[in-house]
């Protein structure tokens, strides 16, 4: 898949998923999902998988490949089980199993991404200048300084 001018399986190097052990591990920790209507409920673990890509690749949702499911469905499953707690208490009996508090863990902002259109970036914006190099780039104000008092007027 291009994204971006990057193809993201190539620089990734493999598929974004859980071995079967750690699956083991995580279903047993997420809501089982009842069918709409006729159609019955699908497996977590692809949309898990999705959900984990799309974390990884710091993508837009719409860019999720098709191999992890339809994009929306996995996000409507993502925002429903965020909305319920679903992670926090995942991460909770996660940490228990483990033998860890809990009180130490956090996201590094430096591993998260965001698209451009996400923070509210334009494209072809310049690097914002300093004020000092702004100072410098403007004109002169007309201050009674700066103007020369042949130009005053008898108002001044």
């Amino acid at each position: 898949m291009l994204i971006q001018g990057w193809l993201l399986e190539a620089a990734l190097g493999e598929r974004i998923g859980v071995s079967d052990e750690e699956w083991g591990v995580i279903a047993p920790l997420l809501p089982p999902e009842q069918g709409r209507g006729c159609r019955p409920a699908q497996d977590n673990r692809p949309y898990f998988e999705g959900m984990m890509w799309i974390a990884r690749t710091g993508a837009q949702w719409r860019h999720l490949p098709d191999e992890y499911g339809n994009w929306n469905s996995v996000f409507r499953r993502y925002r429903r089980w965020a909305t319920t707690g679903v992670f926090d208490a995942m991460l909770e009996t996660l940490a228990e199993l483990a033998g860890r508090a809990t009180a130490a863990d956090m996201i590094d902002s430096t591993v998260v991404r965001a698209h451009h259109c996400a923070v509210g970036i334009k494209r072809g914006l310049s690097k914002p200048r300093r004020l000092a190099d702004r100072e410098a780039a403007s004109p002169p104000s007309s201050t009674q300084g700066a103007t020369p008092e042949a130009f005053r007027s008898a108002s001044c």
